[in-house]
């Protein structure tokens, strides 16, 4: 007979199945399952070596290396599973003490990591404290030794920890497909809409819904032709029941023109109303993107400018109106529709108007140079953003990752990405200059880790029920999204992306040759060209659909700093500073014109096809015609383009002003001011604190040309 001592002294009877128990639990950790030669194999070596132990009384952590023994014979990934909740008990004091310190920062001080969330918010509070267990969790129980120490350190950067176990991130939701013949959510049947007005409704509320299951970006794309068949529908009802009052048909179809015109208004400032004050049940306030402007119908031109003219006149009081965050507005860009004297011309000017006023709507070209616009002109289908810059890579119907044939057509709506880990570049290239290494070794080291890590999350995903989601994976809200409410949603992510961002370019060629963007950049270009190659032989090698992201640093461009800092001290133009440059672009100091950053970062464009958008400074109080002049060159040169203004309104006397901290005319500093985070809009200032963390605010501070 063999006894186990147990960490408090006592004697417990050696027992196989326990053991059995244990070793399952640690497999089903890492989706292992084993089979029953295994099985017989880890028994086999676990009952020998208790019995050649020497000792009939075994001490527990004896008996922990040998079970460890044998299933690093049989499979290493539960081994480490085993290992790693072995000190469970130990690593959760440590764990809940991080999370204890943080709610009580997040109770008191507040957090500003999401300037979608507002933290003061006793809901989002609670949400936020929530994340930052799961977020240890995460670190804990998800990613490798290796993989975590890349990321304490600083060379790489996983987003969104606290979510990425859950769920999946940014999307092009099929919003058509899931009103189309009706629906259930929430155990409710909705029939499909009859009217233009109830579909409003409905579609927010599958919006809200659908949104607060994932985490990141929700485009509703092509919302123009969505609710065009609804805008027609409103109007047959109408002019029918005109025509029964006994209108003539001339002045039946006027007026009913005119009801649709007034639903289409009310749906759209109903939309910014929900859009802006419901939050999630994630904390914050759903990333909403709209897309439009290549419907050439009666009903898609007027859903169109109507939506733009309800951003442009903005939300408030009378006097005090100001433009919402919510929803990203971006404009499909087609030259043979949009150009001069092209029959919708009056479409692309209400979106320069709106952008003149609002920033939004951003620029997409669907007919310029590069991936998008290739796409458009070869298939004739839109590849809308996912959230403010996230770009899918194509999926055919037939083919997968490649075209079965000449007739085989690529699908974006429905599509989604599981989420994205980020390179720090000038920490993989200062690190190669210490140990004295090739960067491109370095680097490759780092972008495997992410694959790995990618793979892994794929596989893990796969394991989820179509429960966690029923309106994309059960309604069809996702592309193949019709699986039973149990079935596991493996076979949807066969089409999803998994995004390798980079941040700090520009940094990376100071610290090469001390030039920047503007002076130089061959270096970051050959290093973004390695890159492309390495992950298009990712995608071959291992059948994934990996993009690369330009990453649209948040809170992440200060911490950058930091971790560079703690281990390569303070550099001149590259760790000097409270933040790091986003993505590719050229540093916000950089005192260039806009027609230069819209040349020198077009270098770069077509080798971040999985997410990037290009922007510049408007100082041009609302000059019309120059706004419009660099929207144009910039739909040429087939960019995501993005109109940078900044924007201020006084709370007090309701002056507005494209930058002021004080009120000119009232001398009032109770001022609402609205600038461009990254990719998408943020309150700098408002009810006299901001959003944004003191590094991007440090960033906005010394905007020159971004």
């Amino acid at each position: 007979m063999y006894y186990v001592i147990k960490k408090d002294g006592t004697h417990e009877e050696f027992n196989i199945q326990k053991v059995i128990n244990a070793i399952t639990k640690s497999a089903n950790r890492v989706l292992h399952e084993f089979t029953k030669q295994e099985l017989d194999d880890i028994c086999a070596f676990v009952e020998n070596s208790v019995a050649r132990y020497g000792s009939n009384e075994i001490p527990i952590r004896a008996m922990h290396n040998i079970v460890e023994g044998a299933l690093e014979n049989v499979n290493p990934d539960v081994a480490k599973s085993y290992k790693d909740y072995r000190n469970y008990k130990q690593d959760f004091v440590h764990m809940l003490d991080e999370v204890y310190k943080k709610s009580q920062a997040i109770m008191f001080i507040g957090d500003k990591e999401n300037s979608n969330a507002d933290s003061t918010l006793v809901s989002t509070k609670r949400c936020l404290i929530f994340n930052q267990l799961n977020k240890e969790l995460y670190q804990k129980f998800f990613l490798t030794t290796e993989e975590l120490q890349a990321c304490r350190d600083g060379y790489i950067y996983v987003h969104d920890m606290s979510a990425r176990r859950d769920t999946m991130n940014c999307c092009l939701f099929d919003v058509a497909h899931v009103l189309k013949g009706g629906f259930e959510m929430g155990n409710i049947f909705y029939n499909e809409p009859k009217t233009l007005d109830v579909a409003f409704d409905v579609i927010g509320d599958i919006v809200l819904s659908a949104a607060s299951q994932q985490y990141g970006g929700f485009t509703v794309p092509n919302v123009e032709k969505i609710l065009a068949p609804y805008a027609e529908k409103t109007y047959n009802k109408q002019y029918a029941k005109y025509i029964e009052l006994g209108l003539s048909e001339e002045k039946a179809k006027e007026q009913a023109k005119k009801d649709v015109a007034y639903d289409m208004k009310q749906g759209f400032q109903g939309w910014e109303y929900k859009f802006n004050t419901v939050a999630s049940s994630r904390g914050d306030y759903p990333f909403i993107t709209l897309t439009a402007g290549n419907g050439t119908g009666e009903f898609e031109k007027l859903a169109t400018i109507t939506m733009l003219n309800v951003r442009k006149e903005g939300q408030g009081k009378p006097g005090f109106k100001k433009p919402v965050l919510f929803p990203k507005l971006v404009f499909l860009y087609d030259e043979n529709l949009h150009g001069k004297g092209k029959p919708l011309e009056d479409v692309f000017e209400a979106g320069i108007a709106c952008s003149s006023k609002t920033m939004y709507p951003d620029w997409l070209s669907l007919t310029g140079e590069g991936y998008v616009a290739s796409i458009y002109k070869k298939y004739g289908e839109v590849i809308s953003p996912m959230g403010c810059r996230a770009f899918l890579s194509p999926w055919f119907e037939r083919g997968g990752m490649h075209p079965a044939d000449d007739q085989d057509k690529p699908v974006f709506v429905g599509r989604f990405n599981i989420g994205a880990i980020s390179l720090h570049l000038p920490m993989i290239y200062a690190k190669a200059q210490k140990e004295s290494k090739d960067f491109f070794e370095v680097l490759d080291y780092y972008l495997n880790l992410i694959r790995k890590l990618h793979l892994r999350t794929y596989d893990y995903l796969g394991e989820m029920r179509a429960s966690t989601n029923p309106l994309a994976y059960c309604e069809g809200g996702f592309y193949g999204g019709h699986l039973h409410y149990n079935d596991k949603i493996k076979p949807i992510l066969k089409s999803a992306t998994a995004s390798f961002g980079i941040t700090a370019l520009n940094e990376l060629q100071q610290l090469y040759n001390k030039k920047s963007l503007v002076q130089d950049g061959e270096f970051a270009l050959k290093t973004m060209e390695f890159i492309n190659k390495r992950i298009n032989e990712f995608k071959e090698e291992d059948g994934r659909l990996y993009a690369i992201y330009g990453t649209p640093a948040e809170s992440l461009c200060g911490l950058q700093i930091k971790q560079f800092r703690k281990k390569y001290g303070i550099v001149e133009n590259v760790s000097d500073r409270e933040y790091v440059s986003n993505s590719f672009h050229c540093h916000v100091t950089e005192d260039i014109t806009p027609i230069q950053k819209q040349d020198l970062e077009n270098r770069f464009w077509n080798l971040l096809n999985g997410g990037k958008i290009q922007y510049v400074k408007y100082p041009v109080n609302y000059n019309l015609e120059a706004i419009r002049t660099l929207v144009r060159r910039a739909m040429k040169m087939g960019f995501y383009e993005g109109v940078n203004l900044s924007l201020s309104y006084c709370d007090d006397c309701g002056h507005q002003e494209l930058n002021m901290d004080e009120c000119p005319k009232c001398h009032s500093k109770n001022v609402t001011k609205i600038e461009r985070m990254n990719g998408y809009l943020s309150f700098s200032r408002v009810k006299g604190d901001t959003r944004l963390n003191s590094a991007k605010m440090a960033e906005i501070k010394e905007r020159k040309s971004m």
